[in-house]
């Protein structure tokens, strides 16, 4: 099986509700086996590309195209061939958007049942593909029973599975621990070589995949490709360049002023907390307190129960083992010590929180309004509401998207999004599922100034659950890192 080839004239895409395009003026050719690594600033429209060139950007009510784009001769929107030739396969940012099937053998099949491939060969495929991600699950476990990285390494395995002439990867490492970073390019790598696919990956973390890669394309937002190249000379000719645009160019040191405070009272505490679902618990029981003026992250392997915990701490999911509770420096006149009992309105107040997937938590159909819908419901005063959300919006480098639906933005932006509909409200305990998730270098450094500046100067509680080194050494006063296997281990 040879790779497909990738051609763009003059092409760009306007999402609908947005006044400037994602992508405009693009001219570009891949050639059949080619591994390309897709780089650029948040916001840049790399996503959008992906989902062109996989054929599922939508029609003429979802925006509009310019120019012209095509995989192997045809526009990407074509259904084309059986067996695999030709095909695309695409893994998304949002790993809950991959799964599509409530079992995992049948989630990785469905794939190449589209395709036409007999049965026999389909479950060979399917046993491959796992082992080749490392996800070592029943093939009848529920898929809502897999975390977000186990849930991205499937992703993957259903795309292996197909055997496609092209892959499309938008960030498929962002919510993996490092062994599973690893092991999941190297199947990528794998696969590619075995199969001679053509390779298009997004990823902003670009040391991860120089070993893999043979071409970098960076691209500017709302235009075509600012740079193009091979990866060692572009990395060398265009190193202060890419790190303007946000590239987390290897080598060059990323940092956030830090003014530490002694820690105050205990807000949080939890006393032999076990989290979980439907009764059944996923980590070792866990004694904490989340103190005022520090922040605590959480990591751990993929599948540990470090989401879990957080809504848990956050007062979403109830322990299934164990009491969490608020001290009075808390809960102020709330009777109940349990967040669990809580009204909504007393929780927005208290404890704000960053789901991992952040669409799961928007509700109005503009940017600005998304922010503010916290405060409206507070029934503060319009012109404070104003001048908050205005505030977070530029902080974040929003401000220019207010009015658009949060639904277009990048996987990036509606990350940065969902950490200001939190800090709206001012809550003195934060709990963010990987909130660096798709950030380029350059919001990377603000998002994460902005969490340190709230715990440093306004002495709120950060808990934060992450894979990413750099937060870890940023923001982290105290580390909780929960195993699957022996007792969860504390270490100050």
């Amino acid at each position: 099986m040879t790779g497909s080839r990738i051609r763009a004239r003059g092409w760009g895409w306007r999402h609908a509700s947005r006044s400037a395009p994602a992508v405009a003026g693009l001219d570009l050719d891949v050639e059949p086996g080619e591994r390309v690594l897709l780089l650029g600033p948040s916001g840049a429209g790399k996503s959008t590309l992906l989902a062109a060139l996989a054929g599922v950007l939508g029609g003429e009510d979802e925006g509009d195209e310019t120019g012209e784009l095509s995989v192997d001769g045809v526009h990407p929107s074509v259904r084309r061939g059986v067996h695999g030739r030709g095909t695309a396969g695409l893994v998304l940012q949002d790993p809950q958007a991959n799964t599509i099937m409530s079992r995992v053998g049948d989630d990785v099949a469905f794939g190449c049942e589209n395709l036409a491939v007999p049965r026999d060969e389909i479950w060979r495929r399917v046993g491959a593909a796992l082992d080749a991600v490392g996800l070592d699950v029943q093939l009848d476990r529920s898929t809502a029973a897999l975390s977000g990285g186990q849930r991205q390494r499937l992703a993957l395995a259903g795309v292996i599975a197909m055997r496609p002439g092209l892959i499309l990867l938008d960030e498929p490492t962002a919510n993996l621990d490092p062994a599973g970073v690893a092991e999941v390019r190297d199947a990528v790598a794998r696969v590619t070589a075995e199969t001679g696919a053509t390779l298009v990956v997004v990823e902003h973390r670009v040391e991860t995949w120089l070993p893999v890669v043979d071409r970098v394309i960076v691209l500017e937002p709302g235009g075509g490709a600012a740079a193009d190249g091979l990866p060692e000379l572009m990395l060398d000719a265009h190193r202060d360049e890419l790190a303007a645009h946000g590239v987390w160019v290897p080598g060059l040191p990323v940092g956030v002023p830090r003014g530490r405070r002694s820690p105050g009272d205990a807000l949080l505490v939890a006393d032999a907390v076990r989290s979980g679902r439907a009764g059944a618990p996923v980590h070792a029981a866990v004694d904490l307190e989340i103190r005022a003026g520090e922040a605590l992250v959480v990591t751990g392997p993929n599948g540990a129960g470090k989401s879990t915990l957080a809504l848990t701490l956050a007062g979403l999911l109830p322990p299934v083992a164990g009491a969490v509770r608020a001290t009075p420096a808390l809960r102020g006149d709330v009777a109940a010590e349990a967040p669990i009992r809580w009204r909504p309105k007393q929780l927005a107040t208290r404890i704000g929180t960053v789901f991992q997937q952040p669409e799961h938590q928007f509700v109005a159909a503009r940017v600005g309004d998304e922010v503010a819908a916290g405060l409206r419901a507070l029934r503060l005063p319009p012109a404070e509401i104003e001048a908050r959300v205005g505030g977070l919006l530029a902080a974040l480098r929003l401000d220019a998207l207010a009015d658009a639906n949060p639904f277009t933005l990048s996987g990036g932006e509606q990350r940065r999004l969902s950490v200001a509909t939190v800090l709206a409200p001012a809550p003195r305990v934060m709990v963010l599922d990987e909130p660096t998730f798709g950030q380029d270098r350059r919001t990377w450094q603000e998002l994460v100034r902005l969490i340190a500046s709230l715990v440093d100067d306004r002495g709120c509680a950060v808990v934060a659950v992450t894979h990413d080194a750099d937060v870890e050494r940023v923001l982290g006063d105290r580390m909780l890192r929960l195993g699957t296997q022996a007792a969860d281990e504390a270490a100050a």
